[in-house]
């Protein structure tokens, strides 16, 4: 009998475990920041180039009606990790840099679902769902965070670009801290006579158009104010390629077992400081540009999942957290090199709107064992994603998980055409979509936001459109139809005080 080499034997019995485990795709959840309907090539825009991604909707299936939750970040990411819609808890709204951890440890959530089905999971990238239980000192050890809400490993961005702290957070630690330079967050008011964007311009690479002027670092003045920790300190323009290689890391430590990457990039939220190979890749400026470097990374993790010969048992999904915004805080030129694009494609309003733009989003999934190649029109929200992967992995539901998930198993990997039959969408207010139909709830407020010009969907009665006949929310039919409108916001309304969707 022949004798087996230790690494023939190691590669054999690797082989048998990934073929146990062939059943459980790995998945991978690429979470693009701001990224609008519009804005890649593979939905339709012509002023940037998105060639990895539209390799990926090409080989999987693109969904022209999925949303997130929300038309801003935090939600979103609440509302995805939990099932349940952000707008009936309190606290979950965008968070300063300082907030506490806004999920309850222990909580089934999708990551935590993931590992009771024998995945090994890790998040890359963005948070922004709190760290912590109040009065965080960033100098020891953090938590409750990702561990705590069912992530084995976590590599963070702890809130967004544009918030101190400027670091990053491995597992419960300050990635590179110097103890001898202790690191101090506040927010409210500055820091002894540390510089700020507003009193110290000329230290400035990149000047605030509207907030945003306070702690200096790296040059860009953020919200809050910081001090210490000066090897700690991100360099923006290299933070694509931080958050990349720590995902195919992951991807590569992970290939002989099955696993959940969320890799949450920080492209193309503010401040855009794309790195400068990347630079003047398009004519809009440092927002074209983020989107091109946001495709290479999209590119570099499907580059690490066909070495490591996971592709065709993997699931990798790209989404958005919410719509496109264009001048967002900083003097970047993306509204003047904007041209002809259109970051929400045909869609209405974008971040921060109740129309249609300020939650429709990109949605891509592929998986070469399963998912024809294809498009589909099924309207799905990402909070359904808990439960669809509960489903996919032969874990039940708590029945007080997920109160608005829904099972869109069948949806997801293209087997039934059939979506939800309603949603609820949150912005500055609540709307309720069924089929073509969307209700927006009566709501005061201006009708732009001054500061990124923005429409907001505002009106003092309901709206009422029809968005497949009226994509841009252009005719309202309110008026014409009473009886509908009485209809769908008494099922809102129904929704809302149930405390549950299903």
């Amino acid at each position: 009998m022949q004798k087996l080499n230790r690494r023939t034997f190691l590669g054999l019995c690797a082989g048998a475990l990934r073929g146990a485990d062939a059943a459980k795709p790995n998945i991978v959840l690429i979470y693009a920041d701001d990224i609008g309907y519009g804005d890649l090539s593979c939905y339709g825009a012509s002023k940037v180039k998105t060639p990895n991604l539209d390799r990926l909707a090409a080989k999987g299936l693109r969904f022209t009606d999925a949303h997130t939750s929300s038309a801003t970040c935090t939600p979103s990411r609440y509302s995805m990790m939990t099932g349940e819609y952000a707008w009936r808890r309190k606290g979950t709204g965008v968070l300063p840099g300082d907030a506490r951890l806004i999920i309850e440890s222990g909580r089934f959530t999708l990551p935590a679902m993931l590992q009771k089905a024998g995945y090994r999971t890790g998040i890359v990238g963005k948070w922004h769902l709190g760290l912590g239980n109040g009065d965080i000192d960033w100098n020891g050890e953090i938590k409750p965070g990702p561990l705590e809400v069912g992530f084995d490993y976590a590599f963070l961005l702890p809130a967004t670009g544009d918030r101190v702290p400027c670091v990053y957070v491995e597992n419960h630690h300050v990635v590179g801290l110097d103890r001898a330079d202790p690191i101090r967050v506040q927010y409210g008011k500055p820091i002894g006579d540390e510089p700020t964007g507003k009193k110290n311009p000329e230290m400035l690479k990149m000047k605030p158009s509207h907030g945003h002027d306070m702690a200096i670092v790296n040059g860009v003045s953020r919200i809050g104010y910081m001090t210490g920790g000066t090897k700690a300190l991100w360099v923006d323009e290299d933070m694509a390629d931080v958050f990349t290689r720590k995902a195919t890391g992951f991807i590569s430590a992970h290939k002989n077992e099955p696993f959940f990457l969320f890799f949450a990039t920080h492209d193309i939220h503010v401040p855009r400081l794309p790195h400068k190979r990347f630079a003047r890749k398009t004519t809009m400026g440092p927002r074209g540009d983020a989107i091109v470097e946001l495709d290479w990374c999209v590119g570099e993790v499907m580059k690490a999942l066909d070495r490591n010969g996971l592709t065709q048992n993997t699931l990798i999904m790209f989404s958005s957290d919410n719509g496109p915004v264009v001048d967002d805080g900083y003097v970047d030129g993306a509204v003047e090199k904007l041209g002809g694009h259109k970051p929400a494609g045909p869609l209405r309003g974008g971040k921060y709107s109740n129309f249609e733009g300020g939650t429709r989003v990109p949605l891509i999934a592929r998986w070469p064992a399963r998912i024809k190649p294809g498009v589909s029109d099924a309207l799905i929200g990402q909070q359904d994603f808990l439960a669809s992967f509960a489903k996919l992995t032969g874990i039940a539901m708590p029945a007080d998980a997920g109160p608005d998930s829904f099972d869109m198993l069948d949806a997801l990997t293209g087997a039934s055409s059939k979506g939800r039959a309603h949603i609820v969408e949150h912005a500055r207010a609540l709307s309720y979509r069924e089929g073509n139909w969307k209700l927006i709830e009566a709501n005061a407020g201006p009708a732009v936001n001054a500061n990124t010009n923005t429409q907001m969907g505002t009106g003092a009665a309901a709206q009422l459109y029809d968005v497949a006949a009226d994509p841009g929310e252009t005719r309202d039919l309110a008026a014409a139809q009473r009886e509908r409108v009485e209809a769908m916001q008494t099922a809102l309304n129904r929704v809302r005080s149930s405390g549950r969707s299903r």
